[in-house]
């Protein structure tokens, strides 16, 4: 970092973090004039402070709204919204200096109740952040009911509910709804709030689901020629999709891997799965050739210990989202249709089943809890399946 950020002063309650605040701007990678500007911001919110008489150790979310105004009216340019001073913001709140905003929430209908739910599926279940929203959205919509209570629940309630709530909304968002629902009914019998577990009264959402397209080896190929290996982010990308198309992870796994994941001289990746799961799984010598590459080559210097990161400041792991995207693009090089990482996923698992493994081989690769989601991919598989097929009386 050149002198522009060297030169910002800071005064007030924010002085002895400034030098703090500096290093991280350093890590991330921000350029230059990015990091002078952020650390002038912070000199006037620090100024701004010691105005109105406050700490550094108390700042709220609103004190930060009111100085975004005060900064807007003092006729500011640059940096005006929280988006805009977000690597301030995250600093102040890794150092514990903004209280976090007490939120009245939509707990406040069986709240005691919600509240352990929500610590059991953090805890216990140990599941994603998206998950636990979705159960949490799906509990808190059956507490909101007129006359509901979620410990003296029956089964009549559980059942009229789902009827009313599914009866104009999609097959996917039925499917979410009655997943949260079985998973409160059952933490509510564990935790002896009902006597039985009304998890079954919980009525399906049918669907005729279509059979999984999956993507074949040429369109497998094709992604992978499409990355120019000649840029860092052709490095990474290539890297990503080789992992997606020999190993079938999910995007949240390659996200979530990292450096110590890797065990050169045995060959093998810990994968960091669904509920904290760890598993081991042979790493192929192409995908070991290709990761080798992306950090040797391509790798920015940051602090952060994923395999993947961003290319441009802030400098930080990929997000799921992110590795998703780098799929569609290559999709889009490569001229082929809409493809997904989701599509990837079943390529590896039917390339395996047409290869001769068993579906007890497929679900150790692609980590499944239950062999009932492996045997979908039974379904696709139209060789083995006309091996056993029976002759249709009548037919020609």
């Amino acid at each position: 970092m050149d002198d522009r950020a060297a030169r910002v002063r800071v005064s007030g309650p924010l002085r002895q973090h400034a030098e703090g605040f500096r290093a991280m701007l350093a890590g991330r990678g921000y350029a230059p004039s990015s990091a002078a500007g952020q650390l002038q911001v912070m000199a006037h919110l620090s100024r701004w402070l010691a105005q109105q008489g406050r700490s550094a150790g108390d700042v709220t979310p609103t004190d930060v709204e009111q100085f975004l105004l005060v900064r807007k009216g003092a006729g500011y340019r640059r940096w005006l919204s929280a988006r805009g001073i977000a690597p301030l913001l995250e600093y102040l709140e890794a150092a514990r200096l903004i209280v976090p905003a007490v939120s009245a929430g939509p707990l406040a209908a069986d709240s005691g109740v919600l509240a352990g739910y929500r610590d059991y599926l953090v805890t216990e279940r140990g599941l994603a952040a998206s998950t636990i929203r979705n159960y949490l959205d799906a509990a808190m919509l059956l507490a909101a009911q007129d006359g509901m209570r979620l410990d003296a629940l029956t089964a009549g309630d559980v059942t009229r509910f789902v009827l009313a709530q599914c009866r104009n909304c999609s097959t996917g968002s039925a499917t979410v709804l009655v997943t949260g629902l079985r998973s409160l009914l059952r933490y509510l019998h564990l935790a002896g709030f009902t006597p039985v577990s009304l998890a079954d009264a919980v009525p399906s959402a049918a669907s005729a689901s279509p059979l999984p397209e999956a993507t074949g080896p040429s369109q497998a190929s094709r992604l992978l020629r499409s990355c120019d290996r000649g840029t860092a982010a052709g490095l990474r990308d290539y890297a990503v999709l080789v992992l997606l198309v020999r190993l079938g992870l999910r995007v949240s796994e390659v996200a979530a891997m990292r450096l110590g994941d890797i065990d050169w001289r045995a060959g093998q990746l810990t994968i960091r799965g669904k509920g904290s799961r760890l598993d081991q799984l042979p790493l192929p010598a192409d995908a070991g050739q290709a990761i080798a590459a992306w950090l040797r080559g391509g790798r920015p210097g940051c602090s952060c210990r994923q395999v993947f990161t961003t290319l441009l400041a802030p400098l930080g792991p990929l997000s799921g989202k992110a590795v998703s995207a780098i799929v569609k693009r290559a999709g889009r090089r490569a001229g082929l249709a809409t493809v997904t990482a989701h599509r990837l996923r079943h390529g590896a698992a039917t390339g395996l089943l047409r290869a001769g493994a068993s579906l007890p081989e497929v679900a150790q690769v692609l980590r499944h809890a239950s062999m009932l989601n492996t045997a979908r991919y039974a379904r696709v598989d139209h060789a083995a399946l006309s091996a056993v097929a029976r002759p249709w009386p009548g037919a020609v």
